[in-house]
């Protein structure tokens, strides 16, 4: 009985870690499709705007979400420029982390109870897209792997357009064209840079910073991304990815 009991114990773990094998196996062949998939044609929507549509299910106010997909040749360069500016000045040079803003950020926060966060526009990317707004070292690890992923397999510019198309401009407002026309009546190709400069300073927090009222910390946020896109050369930022 000792033995039949140890050798049925035996089958059962190597079929359970058969099975965790299978599914590590299916987890990463499916997000490798689908990031080659993605590459390639425009992504209807992401993980952040399937997670805010549930979150409004049990909300009072009603949600309505906008979001229009176009190519980067749509969106006028000084958007690209101003995210850049704004949000991740070394976005040309990095492979996905900016280990030095990093290291700052953890000097910062050690010192500060403001916290200061360092993500990369990939690392943005990748989290709007595939994961879950929540804070955790699980989360993180899959961030980072995400991240790694679409630097590997997608160009700089892809990556820049399939982030401002669905970055979060306000409630329910997804990607650069909608909110343009939604702000400024207007398609993102048309966009003029102290436009694109505004739209850029809200980003930290779309929901606390408002493109339609701006407080006066957005427009001293504006005035300095205006600076900055000067500084790293205007439009060109985007024509040499």
């Amino acid at each position: 009985m000792g033995r039949s009991s140890a050798g049925k114990k035996k089958s059962w773990a190597r079929r359970l870690l058969g099975l965790v094998g299978w599914v590590i196996l299916a987890f990463f062949g499916s997000t490798l499709i689908t990031m080659l998939v993605f590459r390639w044609v425009p992504i209807p929507f992401s993980a952040l705007m399937v997670q805010r549509r549930v979150q409004s299910w049990s909300g009072e106010k009603p949600y309505t979400s906008r979001h229009h997909w176009v190519s980067l040749d749509d969106i006028a360069p000084s958007m690209g420029v101003a995210v850049i500016a704004g949000e991740d000045q070394n976005f040309p040079e990095h492979f996905g982390f900016d280990w030095k803003a990093i290291e700052k950020a953890v000097e910062h926060n050690e010192k500060s109870r403001r916290k200061r966060g360092a993500s990369t526009v990939s690392m943005q990317t990748a989290k709007n897209l595939f994961l879950w707004e929540t804070r955790s070292w699980l989360r993180k690890g899959f961030e980072a792997y995400f991240t790694l992923l679409i630097e590997a397999g997608w160009s700089k510019k892809r990556i820049l357009e399939v982030y401002l198309n669905i970055v979060e401009f306000g409630d329910g407002i997804y990607g650069v064209e909608a909110a343009a026309r939604t702000f400024f009546g207007k398609p993102a190709k048309r966009l003029s840079p102290s436009e694109a400069a505004l739209l850029a300073a809200v980003l930290p927090n779309p929901h606390k910073y408002h493109v339609g009222a701006p407080s006066e910390y957005v427009r001293g946020r504006q005035a300095w991304i205006l600076g900055q896109m000067r500084q790293l050369g205007g439009e060109q930022v985007v024509k040499a990815l």
